[in-house]
């Protein structure tokens, strides 16, 4: 598929498209905090660079998924460069709660844990964070992990407790 993209063909590249848009979309959309404009052009973002740079995917280097999270992850840090005072969390930061929830404290109470929960993810380090988000999120192994970060799958191993450990502090504060 990826060798009749880089010969320029449109079907393969809708077909990439669809294969990956909601992936890294969730994985841009978690990275920065569920901010719908943003996300939304950061993943456009990452398409045209699949467009227009396939030419720069080696598959004997990384597997697609990878490398578009590679682009995704770099994407988000460019982000965060340019807006230094940016929010990590907006109120409308929660994830969406199920239907079947209808009590409104029940419905309250987990749109307030959801925001408890980002806004602790957001609070980690950019690497800590793209370490949970990437395994825990985005289901990809400690070795996709690794390669998208440029580390080691021990270095991986150590961000993911050092994560998990301060995730879990940061929940305890805002628990009490």
């Amino acid at each position: 598929m990826i060798t009749a993209l880089q010969a320029g063909d449109v079907t393969a590249y809708e077909q990439l498209v669809s294969t990956h848009l909601q992936p890294i979309n969730r994985y841009i959309r978690r990275m920065l905090g569920y901010q719908a404009n943003e996300t939304d052009d950061l993943t456009q973002e990452v398409f045209l660079k699949l467009w227009h740079k396939s030419s720069q995917f080696n598959p004997d280097k990384a597997i697609l998924t990878t490398w578009l999270h590679q682009l995704a992850r770099n994407l988000c840090i460019d982000h965060f460069r340019r807006n230094k005072n940016w929010h990590l969390l907006d109120s409308e930061g929660a994830e969406p709660v199920a239907e079947s929830e209808t009590e409104p404290d029940s419905l309250l109470g987990s749109v307030r844990s959801a925001e408890h929960i980002q806004a602790a993810i957001q609070s980690l380090p950019e690497r800590q964070r793209s370490a949970l988000i990437l395994c825990h999120y985005q289901g990809l192994s400690n070795k996709q992990a690794a390669d998208i970060l440029d580390t080691s799958v021990e270095a991986l191993e150590s961000l993911l407790s050092r994560a998990r450990s301060n995730l879990k502090q940061r929940l305890a504060v805002t628990s009490t």
